[in-house]
């Protein structure tokens, strides 16, 4: 199948019409010579300068990377088109080879850029009848390619011009709750390519919480929960990221949220002096505890090859007067006038000895930081600020911490009781920025630079709430909100609900599995709706291949959603997949122009659900659900409007 059919030049077109609407003099060589528009990319580039025409990407296009750099740029350009492949539906050429061997329609990644503004993971790119991205750093070219990577999936021509590109935060990215909820290594492995379409790069794991203990343990098989991530899972998933520029994090969280381990071991719970054992702590007054947890740092931290450990050390919320054992060992230990507190924060100046030992710095939750008489926190650790609890963000880095800003809203998702909630996407787009923190604290400017960036958080507290799917689903916006924030770039559209649409044009990385079947004639195809409920629920979201994100429409019983198919198609099978509010009448149609409809298929006694109508005969290039009769108060709402052809029998 030709390229040319698989990818859409209007969608393109239909995104540059977000930034700016381009007035057509009525010279049309006036016209021709006004300056493209910077492109939409999610995160937006920092600076662009618009050229007139356009690159065209072809089934001819190669993807050549300069020889000087050729051992430094291998994986880069590798991955490249494995991703221009799962784009396209076809291998694209890979060669080593100079700017003079370029060709039209060819894309040259370089390093050797002297522009040291850059930084590592900045890029500058150039389009001509070419594409040039060149970089002082691997990862810099990489981010150069992503770039490109969202404009072909908007379509074959890419405006020409050049941009500058480069990042605010050197830390953007992802916490699971593995712990407290399994995560398929699948799932994760599809956050890899997500993360990384995003220019995000930082992946946090936390595989421990009081619902799990989701890894494999040669050391304590006894604590592991029977779903988990075996060891060559891990290797694995780290071994993807690294070719997507992504830093795995593992969290063994110590010394409260245990509560697997301390059901293994019940000798090592924490027991007040009333006798009652807590079922989530450790008593760090037991030096049985501190071995436990050593043997679990010994055989992790050579798991994970990157720079960092997190050690959580959150929520150890202990009054200290009900158990005299914590006092007792500090006093013995850190000194007579040592308080109980000083053990829980010693642990961790303990916990950051053997992560340093192994060359790598320690990460802690900073909730529980401070309060101590005997004892303050090595200041190598980072910090990383969740909540208002303690001190303030600005106090730790005049402590000499480094920090990071993952306070609760914007960036808290979380599995709860009533449902779920977050991340705050509008406030975090229109109004958050990274430096703003929770309790709407703030650091100086001098300080900004100690603040490493942030991430968006999935909590499982109630791990049955959501399927990995749905949660999924409800991350997306979160996610390129995050990325848009932390990039620092001027944002493309203002305010999040234009910014919506963006998201919509920009779509999942290539890889990103559907959910529907294959042969589903609506997938990504352009919509219109009569209303929408409020911008998080556009159209869009009825035909994108997932079934965790829906249109909904306004209150009334009329509504409608139509697909163009591109072009007249015999249908045969329709698929509605509704939310709760569900219509009860409805009418498919299909027309040949938007305007004469026939009716193939009605009912008036729909109950919800899924709804798979088959047998049905009729043919057009536009169909349309349209709603007669809702069965609640609200508007009509689908996760997904699959179309399909007649099954060839």
């Amino acid at each position: 199948m030709s390229l040319l059919r698989l990818l859409s030049r209007g969608v393109l077109a239909m995104a540059v019409g977000l930034v700016a609407t381009i007035s057509v003099a009525a010279d049309p060589v006036a016209a021709q010579s006004a300056s493209n528009p910077s492109p939409l990319t999610i995160p937006a580039l920092q600076e662009w300068i618009g050229g007139t025409g356009s690159f065209t990407f072809t089934d001819a296009t190669r993807i050549v990377w300069s020889a000087d750099d050729a051992p430094a740029l291998a994986s880069t350009s590798a991955v490249f088109a494995g991703d221009l492949r799962d784009l396209t539906g076809r291998p694209v050429t890979r060669r080593v080879g100079t700017s003079a061997d370029l060709r039209a329609g060819d894309i040259f990644l370089s390093l050797g850029s002297t522009d040291s503004a850059l930084g590592d993971e900045g890029y500058a790119l150039s389009i001509t009848d070419k594409i040039t991205i060149s970089a002082r750093d691997d990862r810099g070219a990489f981010y150069g390619t992503r770039t490109v990577l969202q404009l072909l999936k908007q379509g074959t021509s890419i405006p020409r011009g050049s941009a500058r590109d480069w990042p605010l935060k050197p830390e953007r990215g992802l916490m699971v709750d593995n712990g407290r909820k399994y995560f398929t290594p699948q799932w994760l492995r599809d956050h890899v390519k997500e993360l990384a379409y995003l220019k995000m790069n930082y992946f946090h794991l936390h595989l421990s919480d009081d619902k799990g203990f989701r890894i494999e343990s040669t050391s304590h098989p006894e604590i592991v929960s029977p779903e988990h991530l075996t060891k060559q899972e891990v290797r694995d998933l780290i071994a993807l990221a690294a070719k997507y520029k992504i830093t795995i994090v593992p969290e063994i969280d110590a010394p409260g949220h245990m509560a697997p381990i301390m059901a293994a071991h019940p000798e090592l719970k924490l027991v007040s002096n009333t006798g009652a054992a807590h079922g989530s702590y450790i008593d760090l007054s037991k030096p049985e505890s501190y071995a436990l947890i050593k043997d679990l740092y010994d055989e992790y931290l050579p798991l994970f090859p990157g720079p960092f450990f997190h050690i959580g050390a959150d929520e150890y919320q202990v009054d200290y007067s009900s158990y005299p054992q914590l006092e007792q060992y500090a006093k013995a230990t850190y000194g007579a006038n040592a308080t109980g507190k000083d053990a829980y924060l010693g642990f961790i100046d303990w916990a950051n000895g053997i992560v340093r030992g192994a060359g790598k710095t320690t990460r802690a939750w900073n909730d529980g930081i401070g309060g101590g008489v005997a004892v303050t926190v090595d200041a190598n650790v980072i910090l990383e600020f969740w909540y208002n609890i303690g001190k303030s963000p600005q106090t730790h880095i005049d402590n000499g911490h480094l920090i990071s800003n993952e306070s609760w809203t914007p960036t808290y998702y979380v599995l709860h009781a009533g449902g779920q909630s977050g991340p705050a996407g509008q406030w975090g787009y229109d109004t958050w920025n990274p430096d703003l923190f929770q309790g709407n604290q703030t650091i100086g400017e001098a300080s900004k630079s100690k603040n490493l960036g942030s991430k968006i958080h999935v909590w499982c507290d109630n791990p049955d709430v959501a399927t990995e799917e749905r949660i999924a689903s409800d991350i997306k916006q979160g996610l390129r909100m995050l990325a848009q924030q932390t990039w620092g770039s001027p944002k493309p559209v203002t305010p999040w609900s234009n910014f919506v649409s963006v998201i919509n044009t920009i779509g999942r990385n290539p890889a990103w599995p559907s959910a529907t079947q294959a042969g589903n004639l609506a997938a990504g195809k352009p919509v219109t709706v009569s209303s929408t409920e409020t911008a998080n629920f556009p159209g869009v979201n009825a035909v994108d291949s997932e079934y965790g994100t829906r249109w909904s429409s306004g209150y009334t019983d009329n509504e409608w959603i139509t697909v163009d198919l591109g072009s007249r198609q015999q249908i045969g099978r329709v698929k509605l997949y509704w939310e709760k509010a569900y219509a009860t009448g409805y009418r498919i149609q299909v027309s040949d122009d938007a305007t004469t409809w026939t009716t193939i298929q009605t009912t008036t006694t729909g109950d919800g659900g899924t709804d798979d109508l088959t047998g049905l005969s009729g043919s057009g290039r536009y169909v349309r659900m349209e709603g007669t009769a809702r069965a609640t108060t609200w508007g009509i709402s689908l996760y997904e409007f699959e179309v399909y052809a007649p099954t060839k029998v």
